[in-house]
């Protein structure tokens, strides 16, 4: 019985994880490396993310500075990041991509919102789904008289009750970007 609720910490953990990440994403007005995670670029034949053949770094508030190990790099780090989902395009100056940030509007801020709660809402089905899982596993149990009834309804009780945290820290995280969505 253990090892079935250690199971489903792991796995709403790792959902948590995901949509942190999946935040981290968001382009938020702010200059944020994490916006090109999954920016992958074609070097010798191998999609290769951006951070591990650039170094990534933040000027200031809203510019973002690509400055690629080999040079001969730049022409498709520029493609692949035209070709993204970011919605900037890079300044080439010959030695270094620059992505400037541009200032959100209201419309483009409450777009940004909806997004964020789509995840977040993605993320509690993924949870409930776990936790459906995991009450299968438990039922199956005493079905095979492997638990009692009690021992059946404490499992539920806090089977639920962790759910119900990973729920609060799922609705916490789409809260607080948010609020930093609409706050830029």
């Amino acid at each position: 019985m253990k090892e079935l609720m250690e199971t489903l910490k792991k796995k709403m953990e790792k959902t948590i994880h995901v949509l942190e990440s999946d935040l981290a994403t968001v382009r938020a007005g702010r200059a944020n490396p994490a916006v090109l995670d999954r920016v992958t670029v074609d070097y010798y034949g191998v999609p290769t993310p951006v951070n591990q053949m650039a170094s990534v770094s933040v000027s200031d508030a809203r510019i973002l500075v690509i400055a690629p190990w080999d040079k001969s790099t730049l022409k498709p780090i520029e493609k692949a990041i035209q070709a993204s989902d970011i919605g900037i395009n890079p300044i080439n100056d010959g030695n270094v991509l620059r992505l400037a940030f541009p200032q959100l509007t209201e419309e483009r801020r409450k777009e940004l919102v909806k997004e964020i709660k789509k995840m977040g809402e993605e993320s509690k089905v993924a949870l409930r789904s776990i936790r459906r899982d995991i009450m299968d596993k438990y039922k199956a149990m005493k079905k095979n008289n492997e638990i009692t009834e009690d021992d059946l309804k404490d499992c539920e009780k806090d089977v639920q009750n962790i759910t119900d945290k990973y729920v609060r820290s799922v609705d916490e995280l789409v809260s607080a970007k948010e609020t930093e969505v609409m706050s830029i």
